[in-house]
């Protein structure tokens, strides 16, 4: 499987297009930092990887919601090996832009997970504390192996070291919304990222 040395550092360019797009879908977009078609590219990337990594084994595939649920669906419908799905729900933002620090599970699995191969998809890696946490009671349960794929990964200096097998692209430290992502609970259907206006929180 392809780590996260081969993923895509993504630049702060916009095209004509893309700020056009951006003033017709939401009020509240700062800049896109990744067009919808650069997402389902990477997308298809990952899941022929995740094809072949996996062959005629069945993984269950865990969604870390609310978030990831966009990513989720078009990754699991890129691939064409047998699977499972089950959820998770965990919070540590609530209606704020940067994790409180406190992880809360809204959510548990439905399925037992001991013996099983995971791939535990998320939609941004931020400190990791939420996906350490996560990480840690998935291990606990015995599973056979454990795969993360996200999204996105912020880069940040002083994020916590944790497990993150392969990730679709890199972006700066910034608040952003779309593809899943939200802020308040809004922005979640934007078929880009893009970082969320200042404005929006400050006022």
């Amino acid at each position: 499987m392809t780590g996260s040395n081969d993923t895509v550092t993504i630049a702060p360019q916009v095209s004509g297009e893309e700020r056009l797009q951006t003033e017709s879908r939401a009020r509240g977009v700062a800049r896109i930092l990744v067009s919808e078609r650069r997402i389902q590219d990477e997308i298809a990337a990952m899941a022929a990887e995740l094809d072949a990594e996996y062959g005629d084994d069945q993984p269950l595939m865990v969604g870390v919601l609310t978030g990831a649920v966009a990513f989720m669906a078009d990754l699991m419908k890129a691939m064409t090996i047998p699977l499972q799905i089950d959820f998770m729900a965990i919070s540590s933002y609530g209606a704020a832009t940067k994790s409180s620090g406190v992880v809360r599970i809204l959510k548990d699995l439905n399925e037992e997970i001991e013996g099983r191969r995971l791939i535990v998809v998320e939609d941004i890696v931020d400190s990791g504390l939420t996906l350490q946490y996560l990480l840690e009671m998935l291990k606990a349960r015995q599973p056979k192996d454990i795969r993360v794929v996200a999204l996105l990964k912020k880069d940040k200096p002083d994020a916590f070291d944790v497990q993150v097998d392969r990730v679709g692209f890199h972006i700066p430290d910034e608040f952003v919304i779309g593809y899943g992502l939200d802020y308040a609970g809004q922005y979640r259907n934007l078929p880009y990222v893009a970082v969320l206006d200042p404005s929006v929180y400050t006022s």
